[in-house]
């Protein structure tokens, strides 16, 4: 017989252990849930004592704030409810302060710490709640509803307030090492962001934690105020700010480092909506050298205990408080600022290109979010960072953009002050390695003064002659293989054009070379002139998509060649339209006009390869930066100005986003390893100008009203 019976879900039991021992990350994220708690209900501040009695083998840890507590309604009817939105609802506590706790499950923590749980609470109203929870009463109950919990409510003369004393065995005596307090020390003072550099009114700044520890086996009793480490006022570089809703905002550059400093003010735009709410920035950052770990000792590095700290200890401290942290409301949100957390992936790109780019371990700081409602960024109910979705996505994306900004100014003021590793331009540096004028200069001059005959000093000039012509043969070996592997470099980083234009034609072979195959031996079996006919058009195809592979290589063999020949004549404006012939199927993809204007015929005198690598380099650039930026309207002009024939310069535009004027006028962006792209190497442009000083050309960059301007001139006395 069929009927329909309704039944209703019925939780089991060890539910609340699912919600709270399980589901809760550790027992450090347990400490931080309560605390969140505290602050909640209004209390200025919050006690967390651990004590232990090593003969009975117990432990306590009792944590009490002095907040609005709780009315016996209150405890039956919201916090013995899992998951209730009561703080959801209100939003906001009854002094003002923005809710921490919104899922309903945080107090269910408190089962990680012990394995009894005692609940006392004072209200407003001078009523004391008393419940005691046996946890394993929980674990062996079958439905939730078959676990009783006792409450007594009786009036009394205590002030208001929450205390939570969480009791443990032996078992939980043994969790609790030096180690784990260390760490759990860590985690409280990265809990909250220093107070002196929040500009948030959505957290209250009357909240302190005090932490107390006795009677543990081999660790050290204590009682502190979590304040935090005194490291953060003391780095090198800093960039602070806010940026809205829209993408947009102004950052502030500083650095401690040097005296005599100014802020750089930034006007930030991340080229669209931030799609992750408001967001306020501070971001520090410290050289790990020897002379900077000095340096910031010499600022005033101290210990919990108020001693100076030495250069291991300095380096240490930086080892365990790296990271930035994510915070809502004044709350960080774990593990975003754990050391070995790197959310934002800084470890990788700085491999990539470690002269410009900072490492997780050099870099101290905090974002700070708004709401999920406001922002799209979600906590994981887990309490293990935030839900990968696409706000969190435009979080990272926009907060390495920030980083950048500080990355490029500390690049350039450690290549100004000679801190960074020297970087070099090859053609100038070997011609003064192998030039001897100075040096026969200064022989002539000793040998005269000391009475030696001109037939002598002429013979001694001869034999440094002869050496000097030695090796600058071995410095032009040394250029070409430079050329050669300049080259190739070029050639690995439009190895994705190559890629993307021979795709086509290699998946017309796939595909239909089988078909050819299957009419082919159709063809022979039964002598059929329709399956020749399907043959035919079959082998065209191939061969019109062979000829694409024939252009497609044609176009890179100037960078590819394994060695230089001589310089020759070239024809200058077919050689230009000739290197950007690699890009065709690209540009013409992202809508990019090109024109190439100037005298036709114009005859240059080059090596092949260098100027494909500096035209290649340019509009890599161009095209990157274009279609990053979603540039409406998209060219790339290269003028060749002559006069009577004589190559005077060439100018090349493009209508891209342009370069920051501070960057142009120190040069920074021809320096090898420096980049403002996500993941460069910083290679290009240097590449660029290094193959143009090989064909006496020089490349120099210029401000401009709208996009780049690059210029090649001839090297002359007057610009060398």
């Amino acid at each position: 017989m069929d009927s329909i019976i309704s039944y209703k879900i019925r939780p089991a039991g060890r539910h609340i252990l699912t919600i709270g021992r399980d589901l809760i990350q550790d027992s450090y994220a347990a400490v931080v849930e309560l605390v969140k708690n505290a602050y909640d209900a209004d209390s200025p501040d919050i006690h967390i004592e651990f004590r232990a009695n090593s003969k009975l083998n117990t432990t306590s840890i009792v944590i009490t704030d002095r907040g609005h507590g709780m009315s016996r309604d209150t405890v039956v009817n919201k916090w013995m409810v899992p998951s209730t939105k009561d703080k959801q609802e209100r939003r906001k506590s009854p002094s003002g302060r923005i809710m921490q706790g919104r899922k309903g499950v945080g107090r269910y923590a408190a089962s990680i710490l012990g394995t009894d749980f005692l609940l006392e609470t004072v209200d407003n109203h001078g009523d004391k709640t008393t419940a005691f929870i046996e946890w394993d009463a929980f674990e062996n109950a079958e439905f939730l509803e078959d676990v009783e919990i006792l409450i007594e409510t009786i009036p009394t003369s205590e002030p208001s307030g929450t205390r939570l004393t969480m009791s443990g065995d032996i078992n939980v005596l043994q969790e609790w090492d030096q180690t784990q307090f260390n760490k759990l020390r860590f985690e409280l003072k990265k809990l909250i962001p220093p107070i002196s550099s929040i500009n948030n009114n959505d957290f209250s700044e009357d909240f302190s934690i005090t932490l107390s520890i006795e009677g543990f086996p081999n660790v050290d009793d204590i009682i502190e105020s979590i304040v935090p480490y005194p490291i953060f006022e003391l780095f090198d570089y800093r960039i602070t700010g806010f940026i809205g809703a829209d993408g947009n905002g102004t950052l502030r550059y500083s650095q401690q480092n040097a005296r005599n400093t100014f802020e750089d003010e930034i006007i930030f735009d991340s080229g669209t909506d931030s799609s992750c709410g408001e967001l306020v920035f501070d971001i520090r950052v410290y050289d790990r050298d020897k002379n900077a770990i000095e340096s910031l000792i010499e600022r005033g590095l101290r210990d919990d205990r108020g001693n100076y700290v030495g250069k291991l200890q300095a380096r240490q401290l930086l080892n365990e408080y790296n990271g930035i942290g994510v915070y809502r409301n004044g709350f960080r949100i774990r593990p975003l600022g754990d050391a070995d957390f790197d959310w934002l992936k800084l470890n990788e790109q700085r491999i990539q290109n470690p002269s410009l780019r900072i490492g997780n371990n050099q870099v101290i700081g905090y974002v700070l979010i708004q709401s999920d409602e406001s922002s799209g960024l979600v906590e994981k109910s887990a309490r293990d960072g935030l839900k990968e979705n696409k706000a969190f996505s435009r979080l990272k994306e926009i907060t390495r953009m920030v980083i950048s900004k500080l990355e490029e100014r500390r690049f350039d003021y450690r290549r100004t002050a000679g801190i960074s590793r020297s970087t070099t331009k090859v053609e100038r540096e070997l011609e003064g390695l192998f030039s001897f004028d100075a040096l026969k200069k200064d022989i002539s001059s000793r040998l005269t003064k000391g009475g030696v005959d001109q037939q002598t000093v002429r013979e001694v000039f001869e034999i440094i002659d002869r050496d000097a012509e030695e090796k600058n043969k071995v410095a032009d070996d040394i250029r070409q293989t430079v050329a050669i592997y300049q080259g190739q470099a070029t050639l690995g980083k439009i190895i994705n054009v190559i890629l993307h234009e021979g795709r086509r034609p290699l998946n017309y072979f796939n595909n239909q070379i089988p078909n050819m195959n299957f009419w082919a031996d159709r063809f022979r079996q039964e002598n059929d002139i329709e399956s020749l006919e399907k043959v035919i058009p079959i082998a065209e195809g191939i061969a019109d998509n062979a000829e694409i592979f024939v252009k497609l290589f044609s176009r890179l063999d100037p960078l590819a060649a394994g060695k230089r020949a001589a310089k020759k004549q070239f024809d200058l404006k077919k050689m230009i339209q000739g290197s950007f012939s690699v890009f065709t199927e690209e540009m013409k993809s992202q809508n990019v006009q090109l024109r190439v204007i100037g005298e036709d015929g114009i005859k240059f005198l080059s090596w092949q390869q260098d100027m494909y690598a500096i035209f290649t380099n340019l509009a890599d650039n161009s095209l990157y930066w274009m279609e990053t930026k979603k540039i409406p309207d998209r060219q790339i002009v290269v003028d060749i100005v002559t006069d009577d024939g004589v190559l005077l310069h060439i100018d090349y535009h493009d209508t891209g986003p342009g370069i920051e004027p501070k960057f142009i006028s120190s040069e920074m962006i021809f320096e090898p390893e420096f980049s403002t792209k996500k993941s460069g190497t910083g290679l290009g442009l240097a590449i660029a100008g290094e193959a143009a000083m090989r064909n006496g050309l020089e490349l120099k960059a210029f401000e401009a009203k709208h996009g780049a301007w690059f210029r090649l001139q001839p090297i002359t006395e007057d610009n060398e």
